[in-house]
């Protein structure tokens, strides 16, 4: 089922007629060659170049961002942006969006190659922002806004081949554009793709099928596996074995076994373990580098650790029982087991994202651990140079190398904050102790003091743009879930049964259809319990939607409390519309009426002045606000008053 029929609408204004047979692979890294573009790349290329020669001659020269990014900007006005809508024609309007984001990818590698206009390209890069924000609001076909411009899948040309196509809702997470990710469009989108009301066609990923069981109020007719798909019942699942892996990980702790066995706890802890890490690597080979982000690094840390702690463990059981040399591989065991007990709590921190206070945070954290690299870039080449000076002290006071450890351990203590200047006063008197007051001004004046100011400025620039990063962080969740689809969702620990339960032993010789039927057949009998409570929820949000289609509403409207009687208030029949127009000013026209008023004072002035009326007989505008008109009139009697004059 498609999404044109999902949302009822009619086929004529489709502009992908050539699109219908196309059968690509979601997965761009590593299917590249099945993969095409809903329009000719050769064609996106032009819109996005008619596009990037419109942006460039609408912001010359540099301008403060206000003046791009504001409402009612005198920059990016009504014009431009309806030229803009208008650069790819009726046939390929629907690639617009797409090519903003390629110019606004144009533009920031521009501003990288000419850093003596990096300021202007990155400012035109905005332009690129706010013209497609502005576009995506402005379509009222939501069924077209969803099919055929944040769906579809466009390419460009580069170096004479066709990019790896993708959708605007990919780029833009890719591109980290939040002004996009912001607008209502997008976000509705969003909201659909993380409910489960879209998914991706499985037999053909290029397209998107609505959920045809939405407004069904039936319970059995949610009761199925499939609906595990949805990315806000992935999330579910996830957390609920998050805190199971979290459970096993604090009994495993604090339950050591003195014989050295390995207990049913600490087997389930590393099957988990194994199970996350055949996940991880299975979406990174599927989407590629895009997938890599701080928690995936995060995450493959603490895999790692533990893959250590279990290392040591089965080292320990090749040595005789009860050894002192296995009690002693099974103490290094634990010790790294319970070195990374500050990661497996901080951990739990990725599934809180989709709450906003923690999802601002957590960005905050991300983009600051980010700026870290920045420090210690600088502070491994001090820390190499004063190294390298204090050995050699050393080694030109004694002819030998024999206090290494001991100046590296004064040296992270000064890093620290913590220094201790006692042990170098002897140190090569007194060259030495002249060198260590010297790194520790250094680090703890100036470089923790870089840092610091590093830490500021993100704290700054997120939160000032909070709600937008975390509508960003939240995209990139859900695309998580969406960007990489499974014919059989097994997700971690039950994707280890399908390895090696269903794939190994079954897929290679088993006909497709009873591969298939097995597989639905092991989901059901794993996921029965989920589906039980999934089945209810959505029985609840269909008779939402069934009421919403009845009073001609979209799916996703929710009826507030100031919405209950707006049908009984009727404000053009009493008047109070009017009342409101009179006393509102209109603040699109704001900037022109303010514009003509100065120039029509000038002209007032020039007048008297060569007149030689008195100011007090002329129209000023005391005088207009004395005589009552209101804001509209005021610029008229001014000029008629300068005109009479």
């Amino acid at each position: 089922m498609s999404i044109r029929h999902f949302f009822g609408a009619e086929d004529g204004h489709s502009s992908r007629d050539t699109a219908q047979d196309i059968r690509e692979h979601l997965l761009p890294s590593h299917n590249a060659e099945h993969v095409h573009s809903a329009i000719p790349a050769k064609r996106v290329t032009r819109v996005a170049l008619r596009l990037k020669y419109l942006i460039e001659a609408a912001v010359p020269f540099e301008l403060k961002e206000s003046q791009v990014t504001r409402p009612h900007s005198q920059i990016i006005t009504k014009e431009v942006v309806a030229l803009a809508a208008r650069a790819g024609g009726d046939e390929d309007r629907a690639c617009v969006v797409y090519c903003l984001l390629v110019c606004l990818r144009w533009f920031k590698r521009q501003a990288k190659l000419e850093l003596f206009d990096a300021d202007l390209n990155i400012l035109r890069a905005e332009a690129c922002q706010v013209i497609a924000k502005r576009i995506i609001e402005d379509f009222e076909d939501q069924d077209y806004l969803f099919s055929e411009v944040l769906l579809q899948r466009f390419s460009i040309l580069r170096n004479g081949v066709e990019s790896t196509p993708s959708n605007v809702i990919e780029r833009a997470v890719d591109l980290h554009a939040t002004r996009v990710i912001g607008s209502s469009g997008y976000q509705k989108c969003i909201g659909y793709l993380w409910k489960g009301w879209l998914a991706q066609d499985l037999d053909d990923p290029t397209h998107f099928c609505g959920y045809k069981n939405v407004a069904n109020k039936s319970y059995w007719a949610h009761f199925d596996h499939d609906r595990i798909r949805a990315p806000k019942f992935q999330n579910a699942f996830q957390v609920l074995i998050s805190f199971c892996y979290l459970g096993l990980y604090t009994v495993a702790i604090n339950t050591i076994n003195p014989s050295g066995d390995l207990d049913v706890v600490e087997g389930l802890l590393y099957l988990f373990t194994l199970s996350f890490i055949a996940d991880e690597f299975t979406k990174f080979w599927k989407v590629g580098r895009f997938y890599l982000s701080f928690w995936n690094t995060f995450n493959l840390t603490l895999y790692a650790a533990l893959t250590v702690s279990f290392s040591f463990r089965m080292y320990a059981f090749s040595k005789p029982a009860d050894s002192a040399e296995r009690m002693h591989w099974d103490e290094v065991s634990y010790y790294w087991l319970a070195f990374v007990a500050p990661m497996f709590w901080a951990r739990m921190l990725l599934y809180l994202d989709t709450i906003q206070f923690f999802g601002a945070m957590l960005v905050v954290l991300k983009v600051m651990m980010m700026e870290s690299l920045i420090f210690f870039a600088l502070l491994i080449v001090i820390i190499i140079g004063f190294l390298q000076g204090f050995v050699g002290l050393d080694s030109a006071e004694d002819h030998k190398v024999d206090t290494t450890f001991f100046i590296l351990e004064s040296m992270v203590k000064a890093i620290l904050q913590s220094p201790e200047f006692d042990g170098f006063g002897d140190f090569a008197h007194p060259f030495g102790i002249i060198l260590y007051y010297l790194f520790t001004f250094v680090v703890m004046v100036i470089l923790l003091n870089i840092l610091i100011a590093l830490y500021n400025s993100a704290y700054t620039d997120i939160t000032e743009n909070a709600v937008d990063e975390y509508l960003a962080l939240f995209a990139a969740k859900t695309l998580q879930f969406v960007r990489a689809p499974d014919e059989n969702v097994f997700l971690p620990p039950f994707n280890l049964i399908e390895i090696f339960g269903l794939i190994l032993p079954f897929e290679w010789w088993l006909p497709k259809s009873s591969y298939m039927r097995l597989n639905d057949y092991v989901m059901t009998v794993l996921y029965s319990p989920l589906m039980l409570i999934i089945a209810w929820i959505e029985t609840r949000e269909a008779r939402n939607v069934s009421s919403n289609r009845a009073r001609g509403e979209q799916d996703d409207e929710a009826v507030e409390e100031w919405e209950e009687m707006q049908g009984e208030i009727d404000v053009l029949g009493d008047g109070w519309d009017v009342d409101v127009k009179e006393v509102v000013p209109d603040l699109a026209d704001e900037a022109t009426i303010a514009g003509v008023r100065a120039q029509v004072e000038a002209l007032a002035a020039f007048i008297r002045s060569a007149s030689g009326v008195d100011d007090s007989e002329v129209g000023s505008e005391e005088y207009v606000r004395e005589e009552g008109y209101g804001r509209g009139e005021a610029d008229s009697v001014t000029s008629s008053m300068a005109e009479q004059s």
